[in-house]
């Protein structure tokens, strides 16, 4: 069953949070002028930085075009609800003329409170539609207690999405995932299916119908995080597997976050990485022809150099590797192991 399309109501509630609460309250109310100016200041950096970032994928990847119209789907958590809020505040300053409507899959979870999404996309001044489908039935009746629920989960969402985006006329689908969600499913599909493929921030979706869009695709999720509070977006948590611990997922976000601890950075060059992929380099026979390599005696500046940066045990020093370092069994004294 499908509700109908809701029309937006102008309502006088604010869309969000002027600034960080606690407790039910802004945080504003109990700070000295000094920080208050401090977290005005890096608010306002924030607020750049992921107008910027959205803006700039968009571009990149050619995301949206004029009369689009964008089905943004809102689950309820803090991605979904910062990436309509960050489309519906590009809107307005876009060069091209673009549609929004947010789109909600109610599952049937229980205790899933109905109410707070069509109140809060109400306030947002977009058409939304809430889609009413039992698949929690579904997925706990399949599925065994104890087993992870995400696959099967995710593909009844996935073609119930799909028929509404068709239904609503959207001619782009806009999901929530962010850097750290791709980067995390690079992982996820080395370690458990051994294939080197991630999450794309465009494709075609598995219908042939769709073209599915991820606009945070360069955005941090810790500066999610800090928007969601920001905002004070009513975030609604998943019961039927957020609470799974023993997810993949779950285990890969804790290694990358240890990573991200130990070495800062880590997780943003593994994300450019993504986009500069070195085919002959690598081991696909279908992506580079391996089998039947000749040689040419023209050198080739971009291809293969034995010794260079990075070679050297990975410490980042550009210099020759001597031969003689090659060819003994160990280190000597001064010299990093690699």
């Amino acid at each position: 069953m499908s509700a109908a399309l809701g029309r937006p109501e102008q309502a006088n509630a604010p869309s969000g949070g002027s600034a960080l609460r606690a407790g039910g309250g802004p945080i504003s109310a109990v700070m000295d002028s000094p920080v208050k100016e401090r977290l005005s200041v890096e608010l306002t950096k924030l607020s750049k930085r992921l107008h910027r970032q959205v803006g700039q994928a968009i571009v990149d990847f050619n995301m949206i075009e004029e009369g689009d119209k964008v089905m943004v789907c809102v689950s309820g958590g803090k991605d979904s609800y910062a990436l309509l809020d960050l489309l519906i505040s590009l809107r307005e300053r876009a060069p091209i003329h673009f549609e929004i409507v947010a789109v909600n899959l109610d599952q049937k979870q229980p205790g899933f409170p109905e109410h707070v999404l069509p109140e809060y996309l109400a306030r947002q001044g977009v058409p939304f539609h809430i889609e009413n489908q039992d698949t929690y039935s579904i997925v706990k009746r399949v599925i065994e207690e104890g087993k992870t629920m995400c696959s099967l989960c995710s593909r009844l969402r996935r073609g119930i999405l799909y028929r509404v985006a068709g239904e609503l006329g959207a001619t782009k689908i806009a999901l929530g995932h962010h850097r750290d969600d791709m980067v995390q499913t690079l992982f996820m599909n080395m370690f458990f299916g051994a294939r080197m493929k991630g999450m794309p921030a465009k494709l075609v979706s598995d219908d042939g119908r769709n073209i599915v869009i991820r606009p945070l695709a360069y955005v941090a999720e810790a500066d999610l995080v800090r928007w969601a509070a920001h905002k004070a977006f009513p975030i609604i948590p998943c019961t039927l597997c957020g609470s799974q611990e023993n997810l993949q997922r779950v285990q890969t976000r804790k290694m990358l976050g240890e990573w991200e601890r130990l070495h800062p950075g880590r997780i943003d060059n593994i994300f450019k990485a993504m986009g500069h992929v070195v085919p002959s380099h690598l081991m696909d026979r279908n992506l580079h022809p391996f089998t039947t390599l000749q040689t040419t005696g023209v050198a080739d500046p971009a291809g293969d150099r034995a010794f260079d940066e990075m070679d050297d045990c990975g410490t980042g020093a550009s210099a020759i590797i001597p031969l003689s370092h090659l060819t003994r069994t160990g280190p000597t004294a001064g010299e990093a192991p690699c």
